[in-house]
C-alpha cells in the first residue's frame, strides 16, 4: 500500500515540470487547430482527444504510477489552468493571444470566404449555424461572428436574433468591413 503513495521530492518535481510541459504544448497544438474543433467537437474530435489524454498520460508521471502521482499531476494541471485563465482575464493581450477572437464570417449577408477558409470551417457548417438561430439564408445576416469558444452568434438583417455589439476584429479582417472589401 505504501509503494501507491510513495513519492519522494525528486519523483514529484519530474511529475509537475513534466506536467507543465505537456500542459503547455497541448494548449499550443489546441490553439493551432482553431476555435471550431475545439468548440464543435465532431466524433472524430472526440476520438482524438481521448488518444491524446491516453499518449500524454505516461509524459506527465513518467515511470510513476502512484496515487500520489496521478494526483500530483491532475492538481499541476488544474492549477495551470486557474492561474492562465486569471491572468488571461487580467491582461487582454495575453487572453487574446491564448484564446484567439472573435472572426467575423458573415457582414451583410456576404461571406467572407478567407474568414471562413482560415478558421477551417465548411461553407455547409456555416449555412447550419445560420438556420439553427431561425434564419432561412444566408442573405439575411447581418453578421455571423465565430466566437472564441467556437460557437457562431448570427444577428439577422431585419432585427431578428440578440443584437450585440461586434466583438473586436482583427487588423487583417479591416479589408473585409470596408465597402468594397472582400
Amino acid at each position: 500500500m505504501s509503494d501507491i503513495l510513495a513519492l519522494d521530492l525528486h519523483g514529484a518535481i519530474a511529475i509537475v515540470v513534466r506536467t507543465l510541459v505537456v500542459y503547455v504544448a497541448l494548449l499550443g497544438m489546441l490553439r493551432v487547430l482553431g476555435k471550431r474543433h475545439v468548440g464543435q467537437l465532431s466524433l472524430f474530435d472526440f476520438v482524438l482527444v481521448l488518444l491524446i489524454s491516453n499518449a500524454v498520460q505516461n509524459a506527465m508521471v513518467g515511470p510513476d504510477s502512484s496515487l500520489t502521482g496521478g494526483l500530483l499531476a491532475a492538481v499541476v494541471l488544474v492549477a495551470m489552468n486557474a492561474l492562465l485563465s486569471r491572468f488571461a482575464i487580467g491582461h487582454k493581450h495575453f487572453g487574446a493571444l491564448l484564446e484567439g477572437e472573435p472572426t467575423l464570417l458573415i457582414r451583410d449577408g456576404r461571406v467572407l470566404p478567407s474568414h471562413l477558409a482560415r478558421e477551417g470551417m465548411a461553407p455547409a457548417d456555416l449555412e447550419a449555424a445560420v438556420r439553427e438561430h431561425g434564419i432561412a439564408s444566408i442573405a439575411e445576416v447581418r453578421q455571423a461572428i465565430l466566437e472564441i469558444d467556437g460557437s457562431v452568434s448570427v444577428i439577422a438583417k431585419d432585427g431578428q436574433g440578440q443584437e450585440h455589439r461586434l466583438p473586436p476584429v482583427r487588423r487583417r479582417h479591416m479589408k473585409s468591413l470596408r465597402p468594397g472589401g472582400e
